[in-house]
């Protein structure tokens, strides 16, 4: 007797299922940028492909680690869940590790460990206007984070500077768009991540594969591009 379609098809499609559910979940998993805070790197219509296993395998769900594969450098570019709302996934890039001493100073001058993190002036941003920002002529520098050289922006706004002390077990971020970007250190914003847990670390941002640009249209130029 011939088995239902119905059955046909779900055990012709469970492989694929099965492979789809494997690559997302050790893999790598699909995101969308939703804002303009780690604008020049990444914009708001980014789709980009997360490296799940470059800091080890996690079971989903409970994220419990498997089998440890690597540790979050600084400079990298980070997807992780929001400490105040799991729920939340949220993209920065790691500045400071467990121990670190954080400064930001009156003229956005990064200093770790009270070593000062160098800054080569950039161009000016030229490029699409995001949300209801238009950066066109604000100001970018490029940084370097360790090994990692990387451009950054500041838009016009005020300057969010201080020193912080990173826990143990935590981390430290902050949006390339260093102006426009809720990241640690807004340690006492519900809507911020502070100090950011172990735990929380989702993996590592390493390629654009689509944008979908609602204002200016798809920007091809960036399909494909690797995040630095």
């Amino acid at each position: 007797m011939r088995e239902p379609i119905a059955v046909e098809y779900a055990r012709s499609f469970f492989p694929v299922i099965l492979l789809v559910l494997v690559i997302r979940s050790f893999l790598f998993e699909p995101f969308r940028i939703p804002s303009d805070s780690m604008m020049p790197t990444l914009y708001d219509g980014d789709f980009i492909f997360v490296s799940k296993y470059s800091y080890g395998l996690r079971l989903p769900i409970t994220n419990t680690l498997l089998i440890p594969t690597g540790t979050p450098q600084r400079g990298d570019v980070i997807v992780f869940r929001l400490p105040p709302n799991p729920k939340i996934n949220y993209i920065k890039r790691l500045v400071g590790l467990p121990g670190d001493r954080i400064r930001v100073d009156e003229k956005n001058q990064l200093y770790v460990n009270g070593v000062l993190m160098p800054q080569e002036s950039g161009p000016s941003y030229v490029g699409p206007k995001q949300n209801q920002w238009n950066y066109t002529g604000v100001p970018t520098v490029y940084e370097q984070l360790g090994s990692k050289r990387h451009r950054i922006m500041f838009a016009r706004g005020g300057i969010t500077s201080g020193e912080w002390r990173v826990p143990p077990g935590h981390y430290f971020f902050m949006g390339d768009n260093r102006n426009n970007s809720k990241d640690s250190r807004w340690q006492d914003d519900p809507e911020a991540p502070g100090f950011v847990p172990e735990q929380n670390l989702v993996g590592k941002a390493v390629r654009i594969w689509l944008n979908l640009d609602t204002r200016d249209g798809p920007l091809w130029n960036r399909i494909g591009n690797g995040i630095q």
